[in-house]
């Protein structure tokens, strides 16, 4: 369920997103990380998550490396810190999982949330 306790919409295909790459924000036990955030990724959060050591930008053989644009499950822990950097990227709420709202008050995603990226 999304955070509006809908379906959940597919995040990305293109790369393909998800804790277990399915384009799905889906998480689970083995999600250490909680990917539950259906981010639309800017230039400005690449650089932000970069200078905390988790470098999404560059290529590796497990990994497309990403870019301003593409959509991505983000770590819910994660966006939260860059929402209060002032860097937190669009989010598509629909495509949003419910467990984010452990982590991150509602109001907070709504504010940044886009209904179609």
């Amino acid at each position: 369920m999304n955070i509006n306790d809908n379906n959940l919409e597919v995040c990305g295909k293109q790369p393909m997103t998800g804790f277990y790459r399915t384009g799905y924000c889906r998480t689970g036990e083995q999600d250490k990380g909680t990917h539950t955030v259906c981010a639309t990724v800017t230039d400005e959060f690449l650089e932000f998550t970069k200078s905390k050591g988790n470098d999404l930008s560059t290529k590796k053989s497990y990994f497309p490396g990403l870019k301003a644009g593409d959509n991505w499950c983000l770590c819910a822990l994660r966006w939260k810190e860059a929402l209060e950097a002032g860097k937190a990227p669009p989010v598509k709420l629909s495509a949003t999982h419910k467990k984010t709202l452990d982590y991150v008050d509602k109001s907070m995603l709504e504010q940044h949330g886009v209904g179609v990226i």
